[in-house]
């Protein structure tokens, strides 16, 4: 939203910038860190919150601060702000709860810890944008409800996809046209990759095996198309969605999906493998007007009754400083759900796995993620993929079948589970 920095500049000039926290200072961590203070006026990020110092003290260093000081208190983390101090600290309620933060940005991926970093920031009126789509594809209906009743914007990112693609859907939309598909173009899909494949990649540009291996096994894609299709409520085609292999522009897709089906679905979010401009994002939409769609065709766009709309690119952490001024200064959320999701990401074994094992995380060895409609997963007792870290199988489940609940026992305690109960009152 190019209005933004003028916002910004604004901000600047009166010396009142938007103090904003992190919760995690890992690769995006830093990256969004250096972006903000060497690239963006009218904004300053004044804490980390990291579980090892170290890695907080190191993102500043590398944006080039430096005098960096650790507290302990919400007032002495405000203190340090007032004075222009760069701040970390291992508590991420000292960040939640200090008045010298005004938007919190939850950098982690981590579900539990992320249901629990939301809660904090709803209790003391501070505004969340996720970095963390894992937490919000799972959780996100209750939490942006929890978030409306305190009067704080809950909000994923732009630069991330689904960011991305909602940004565009509100663009055709607000040109008369109805979107029918909203896609994500993605340059590989194997869902039996482990964080042993993807170990030489996630090596060479200093990621985590596991984040990465998410990206190669289909579930980060799930994950975000099941946000976008909770914030436009369009559906899928089928479980994992369609998924199709095509090495052509992004524009010869207007002829490969069926219309009536399309609107008999009330819309559908997809990927496509291969495609070019990657990887970017599409917008497949019609418009019921005949004069406007002579318009269409004479501007390039051609026949219908599909058009193209995409953008060949998503700049991840360069963009989320623009999340933030949207939430702070124009109460403006990215991207964030309706009401209960129409589509929710299920847990399919990427092995024969043994009753007593325990589950990994995202991206491990054991299950990927796969987009299914929200009243299938409700009806059959499916597993949501954020939940299924550290429950233990119950029985033997054989490769590529999708978990349900009476698969495994659920760890004791966890507030993902509790808000997942709140979360099925929505329906």
């Amino acid at each position: 939203m190019i209005v933004v920095d003028s916002l910004l500049k604004a901000r600047q000039a009166d010396g009142k910038p938007i103090r904003v926290a992190l919760v995690g200072a890992g690769f995006m961590g830093r990256g969004l860190v250096n972006q903000i203070v060497n690239s963006v006026p009218g904004m300053d990020v004044v804490a980390i919150v990291a579980r090892r110092p170290e890695q907080a003290v190191r993102a500043y260093t590398e944006a080039g601060l430096s005098g960096v000081v650790e507290v302990d208190s919400p007032a002495a983390l405000a203190r340090a702000a007032a004075a222009g101090t760069p701040a970390i600290t291992q508590d991420y309620r000292v960040a939640v709860a200090s008045d010298g933060v005004d938007v919190v940005v939850d950098v982690t991926g981590a579900v539990e810890f992320g249901a629990h970093v939301a809660l904090a920031c709803f209790e003391h009126g501070k505004h969340l944008v996720l970095m963390n789509a894992e937490v919000d594809a799972t959780v996100g209906p209750e939490l942006a409800r929890l978030a409306d009743k305190a009067g704080v914007v809950y909000t994923g990112c732009d630069g991330d996809q689904p960011g991305v693609q909602m940004n565009l859907f509100r663009f055709v939309s607000g040109l008369g046209l109805t979107p029918l598909v909203a896609g994500n173009i993605k340059g590989l899909q194997d869902e039996y990759r482990t964080p042993t494949t993807q170990k030489a990649f996630a090596e060479r540009w200093g990621q985590d095996p596991h984040m990465v291996t998410s990206f190669a096994d289909g579930t980060k894609v799930s994950v975000e198309q099941a946000l976008v299709a909770n914030a436009t409520g369009m559906s899928v085609h089928r479980r994992g969605m369609l998924g199709m292999d095509h090495d052509g522009h992004v524009d010869e897709l207007t002829a490969k999906y069926d219309v009536d089906e399309l609107k008999a679905l009330g819309g559908a979010v997809d990927y496509v493998v291969g495609s070019k401009p990657g990887p970017g994002v599409y917008v497949l939409a019609t418009h019921d007007d005949p004069k406007q769609r002579h318009y269409l065709e004479l501007y390039k766009l051609g026949t219908g009754p599909l058009y193209s709309f995409y953008q060949p690119y998503h700049l991840c952490h360069f963009e989320v400083p623009t999340t933030i001024a949207r939430a702070a200064l124009l109460g403006d959320a990215t991207i964030r759900p309706l009401g209960a999701p129409t589509v929710e990401v299920v847990t399919t074994a990427k092995t024969d796995l043994a009753a007593g094992t325990v589950l990994d995380a995202l991206g491990g060895y054991h299950y990927y993620g796969q987009a299914e409609k929200a009243a299938v997963t409700r009806t059959e007792r499916l597993l949501p993929v954020g939940v299924a870290e550290g429950c233990t199988l119950v029985r033997d489940v054989p490769k590529d079948a999708t978990l349900t609940y009476d698969d495994v026992a659920l760890p004791e305690g966890r507030l993902v589970d509790a808000l997942r109960e709140a979360q099925a009152a929505l329906v």
